[in-house]
């Protein structure tokens, strides 16, 4: 039986590491151009969006796995996220818990219209436009509500956007809630048969409010709990090395075996 190559990498140990600093990179990159720059959450998001969608287009357009071009896109939605999220819990005034839950809801949407017009939501099936459309709008929500979770987890009482409740757990606190639930995670992958599809969203949603608050403990400010780094200076040193770990580890595209058609009565 023959074998379909997806267009997105295979899910190894480097896809992960490479993930964790690609959504770090995008709390500090959307926050390098929202805050530091001062550009604010609307023309940061027109910006992002923008350009996730002509990354996305080349990613359609792409004829097989591309490292370089994936990755890329990935970090645009990650970026875009960050700013959406930003946007909407703040801007918009819905608080954090009101765009945890929005958010939330429309990656089970997005999930939920992908099985039901393809019978599964793994990602080594991507590999045709209509799938990578699913794929792409599934990921670009999830990186949102990750940013919007990351926020809530870490958030104080007296934050402007906590207007809904906040835990109030700081940004190392909340890194740490998010990479225990990322152990428990791994620990069902390898100790149980639980499937491997849920467990996949499962841990790639989360990753993403990780990332959100080790680079909000990056940038922050001390009297915030973060180590005031540079975020201009912290997005570049995210990018050498997710930029390191393309070119020095090496990735392959998923592979997807098609079930076996039904014998013929």
């Amino acid at each position: 039986m023959r074998s379909a190559l997806s267009k997105v990498p295979a899910v190894t140990l480097t896809f992960w590491v490479i993930k964790i600093l690609a959504t770090t990179l995008g709390e500090t990159a959307g926050d390098t151009v929202t805050m530091t720059w001062n550009m604010g959450y609307l023309a940061g998001t027109a910006i992002f969006v923008g350009a996730l969608a002509a990354l996305v287009l080349l990613q359609i357009r792409a004829d097989k796995f591309h490292p370089a071009l994936y990755w890329a896109t990935i970090i645009a939605s990650t970026t875009a996220g960050t700013t959406l999220a930003d946007y909407a819990t703040r801007s918009l005034g819905i608080g954090y818990v009101g765009g945890s839950t929005l958010l939330l809801l429309l990656v089970l949407a997005s999930l939920g219209v992908w099985h039901a017009s393809e019978r599964s939501i793994n990602v080594d099936t991507v590999s045709t436009p209509k799938v990578e459309i699913y794929y792409w709008t599934t990921i670009t929500f999830s990186q949102t509500l990750g940013t919007a979770l990351g926020d809530w987890m870490a958030a104080s009482a007296d934050d402007p956007a906590a207007t809904t409740g906040s835990l109030g757990l700081g940004y190392a606190g909340g890194a740490l809630v998010f990479g225990a639930a990322l152990a428990v995670i791994a620990a069902l992958y390898f100790w149980t048969k639980a499937s491997r599809v849920l467990l996949f969203w499962a841990a790639f949603i989360l990753t993403r409010p990780l990332g959100a608050t080790v680079g909000d403990f990056l940038d922050k400010p001390l009297d915030h709990g973060g180590l005031n780094l540079s975020r201009p200076i912290a997005s570049a040193v995210l990018i050498m090395l997710i930029v390191g770990a393309i070119m020095f580890f090496p990735q392959r595209a998923g592979e997807h075996r098609p079930s076996a058609p039904a014998a013929a009565s």
